[in-house]
């Protein structure tokens, strides 16, 4: 195991917060929340510099995308959008001077109210926005423009929305290619480029057509398809791409042309997150849900991980340290992650405001954080040296 200081990124409802981890992973302080108290859908930092990303907002407050060069000590926001507490202070100068609130640019105006994820590809950062948007900044964020590749995208016309609306919520970077990349949307399925963002595929068709047959669940795949509310993606090593969708799990072993279904082994097709080791690109855990018109939290009531060492072919649950009776939790699409120690520590939020982690590669875990608000995702950033701040 190595000697750098592991920091939980974990976004919140209720802002951000961050999770200072001691070098054996034991101890774990909690600071926050940040961020004015945004609901922050997903954050991500640079190793190097130590830079955080926080990208969030609502109807209330618009979107955004936070940025704190100190570890979380103080935070900017680039504010992307108007939200309704705009539209107040506008019309009444005694509710904007009660808030401190003055006129501040918004570059998209009200078109979108929420970011929802991010993702870095060497200098670039990136933002999925709902409705449905991927945006692009050369400047760490300052500035923002539309990816206009997948915005005008020929299937765009006919994108529907998920549940949770139209949205763009991950980011997956091939780190030997930065041309290269993946997002997925809900519910338009995975999108891929190989340049950069000037020219997207769509790829969500199917290894055996056979999978696509014996299934009257309206989100499962049919006519030649995965089923195009793809809940979260995975980039492994040696190639391989996995998605949890909204009725099983895939493994694409050729860049998402064509998807293998793995979910036999497993307690039920429904679920959101996914995490796959740094290493081992056969490794992979999930975490299995009831249905998504069952309650969403685990089969029985019974929390585990399930993880799989055989790219798929085989699952075990991983239940040591995580409660068996009367467990309605659920873990959102972003809520998972791991670190890069040996062996891999694995993580993951709850929408019951807890934080769980395994320094074995899920054999056991302990709850290092509760009463968070609902986590909305957990990322890990890992430095040489601790983040500043208190």
């Amino acid at each position: 195991m190595s000697d750098a200081a592991i920091h939980l990124l974990v976004g919140t409802t209720k802002g951000a917060f961050i999770l200072d981890g001691d070098t054996a992973r034991v101890r774990w302080t909690v600071r926050g929340p940040y961020c004015d108290g945004w609901p922050i859908n997903h954050m991500i930092g640079d190793p190097v510099t130590g830079t955080i990303w926080a990208g969030g907002g609502g109807d209330w407050s618009g979107a955004g995308v936070w940025r704190s060069g100190d570890g979380g000590r103080t935070w900017d926001v680039t504010k992307l959008t108007t939200g309704q507490v705009d539209a107040w202070a506008a019309q009444d100068p005694d509710f904007a001077a009660s808030i401190g609130w003055t006129v501040t640019p918004a570059p998209f105006g009200d078109g979108f109210s929420q970011v929802w994820s991010l993702g870095r590809s060497g200098e670039r950062l990136y933002a999925g926005t709902k409705p449905a948007a991927l945006l692009v900044s050369d400047d760490g964020g300052e500035t923002w423009e539309t990816v206009k590749g997948l915005t005008d995208h020929p299937s765009a016309p006919d994108w529907g929305p998920g549940a949770a609306g139209l949205v763009l919520h991950t980011i997956v970077v091939d780190p030997e290619h930065p041309e290269t990349m993946w997002v997925g949307i809900s519910a338009a399925g995975v999108f891929a480029t190989e340049d950069g963002g000037a020219t997207w595929e769509r790829r969500n068709d199917l290894a055996d057509p056979a999978d696509s047959e014996g299934h009257e669940h309206p989100a499962a795949a049919s006519d030649g398809h995965t089923g195009f509310c793809v809940h979260h993606i995975e980039r492994a090593a040696d190639d391989l791409l996995y998605q949890q969708n909204h009725h099983g799990v895939w493994r694409s072993d050729d860049g998402g042309h064509r998807w293998h279904n793995i979910t036999a082994g497993l307690p039920s097709t429904f679920g959101f997150p996914l995490w796959a080791h740094p290493r081992d690109g056969r490794t992979i855990w999930t975490v299995p849900l009831n249905g998504d018109t069952e309650g969403r939290y685990p089969p029985d009531a019974a929390a585990a991980v399930w993880r799989s060492t055989d790219a798929g072919e085989s699952w075990t649950a991983q239940r040591r340290g995580l409660p068996q009776e009367a467990c309605f939790f659920t873990v959102l699409r972003q809520g998972m992650t791991g670190d890069r120690q040996d062996p891999a520590g694995v993580y993951f939020g709850t929408n019951s405001g807890s934080v769980f982690a395994s320094r074995d590669e899920g054999e056991s875990w302990d709850e290092i954080a509760r009463h968070l608000p609902t986590v909305l995702a957990v990322e890990v950033l890992e430095q040489d040296a601790p983040l500043a701040g208190p």
